[in-house]
């Protein structure tokens, strides 16, 4: 397992908590390709109940909170937002205290103009109060950069959610509201990754509308927009075989959303999956041989060439759109880096959403 992977990986960072050399790292700060022996299987038919599961799953062996905005200025302008929390468990077993603790946690936030790409990350071992997820009333956050729900917040819509970070270079401060429930990926929340028997937990809130405030080089903008939010939570959730994978979240016009990933295989082959979510919140799983995705650009950044361009196609939908991305050099150079930033869509549908891509 390489370890190119970065929003279900969460590679690299290792001499920033001081674990390196650890037999657990062996595969990425996450190891996602490895087994899973003493940590919790994802299986069929659990039931995903709110709030428990906004909460941390310690038992398991990763998981995330991951946050991406599509925001406007008063006069137009196009920014994105991402915010994510990354929990990674070193070894299986009972919860110690302290530093002994086996959790680890790692934070990224990104603000993406056309003209720029800010980030920054930071780090924190659990058990010493730094890092951390509370169900209810919902926190999540490492210092002062949070995913905060409050005492007012519906668990059957994570809304209203606080969401604060901030860089060198920039911050953003927004205020998250949904009037539609909890989106379950996969099917009924479980979400395959390969035809082996790999799977996470998945389920999301694409039905964000955002408003707040990014400062950008000390000067404030009012924006608003929209928002997606994914959790997942897993112990083995990628084939040793599998490279990266490239991922999509769209909103589109009509206000369907849809969600559509392939992981990338060591033998050339792709594992598809994907659902297409109605105006009425109804989650469609979507089969493997259901979704087409095609690179038509390349841009390069950082050493790498990526496909920042794509063609998109569910037949079975009667979607048939080319993507483009806001900033192609959405480079996110963080100890483990990948691609991330917001795109817009054009052809049987228009739209506007995220593009994650890993292991390039």
């Amino acid at each position: 397992m390489s370890a190119n992977i970065s929003r279900r990986a969460f590679a690299g960072g290792l001499l920033a908590v001081g674990l390196a050399g650890s037999r657990a790292w062996a595969q990425g700060f996450a190891g996602l390709g490895s087994e899973a022996g003493g940590f919790a299987p994802v299986v069929p038919a659990r039931t995903l109940t709110f709030p428990l599961d906004h909460g941390a799953h310690p038992d398991f062996r990763i998981e995330w909170w991951y946050l991406t905005a599509n925001l406007k200025d008063a006069g137009g302008k196009a920014y994105g937002v991402q915010s994510t929390l990354f929990r990674q468990a070193m070894t299986p077993g009972p919860q110690r205290d302290g530093w002994a603790n086996q959790q680890v946690w790692m934070a990224h936030a990104a603000l993406t103009s056309a003209q720029t790409h800010r980030f920054a990350e930071k780090f924190s071992r659990g058990g010493i109060g730094q890092a951390g997820v509370t169900a209810s009333p919902f926190n999540a956050g490492i210092d002062d950069w949070a995913l905060r729900g409050g005492d007012a917040m519906d668990a059957a819509t994570l809304s209203p959610l606080d969401v604060t970070a901030a860089g060198s270079d920039f911050a953003y401060r927004l205020r998250l509201t949904a009037d539609r429930p909890l989106v379950l990926q996969g099917d009924a929340g479980y979400s395959r990754k390969s035809e082996r028997g790999q799977a996470s937990y998945y389920y999301s809130q694409p039905y964000f509308t955002a408003r707040g405030t990014l400062t950008l080089d000390g000067k404030p903008v009012e924006v608003s927009g929209i928002a997606w939010m994914d959790r997942e939570f897993s112990s083995q959730p990628l084939a040793s075989d599998q490279t990266g994978w490239d991922w999509f979240s769209l909103h589109l016009t009509s206000g369907e959303k849809v969600m559509l990933f392939r992981l990338r295989q060591s033998d050339g082959g792709h594992y598809f999956a994907g659902n297409w979510i109605g105006v009425d919140g109804r989650s469609e799983q979507l089969a493997p041989d259901a979704i087409a995705l095609e690179p038509l650009g390349t841009t390069e950044t950082a050493g790498r060439k990526l496909p920042t361009r794509w063609r998109v196609s569910v037949p079975g939908h009667g979607l048939a759109i080319e993507t483009t991305p806001l900033n192609p050099t959405s480079w996110m150079g963080t100890s483990f880096p990948y691609w991330e930033g917001p795109i817009s869509f054009s052809g049987s549908q228009s739209g506007i959403g995220y593009l994650e891509m890993t292991g390039y």
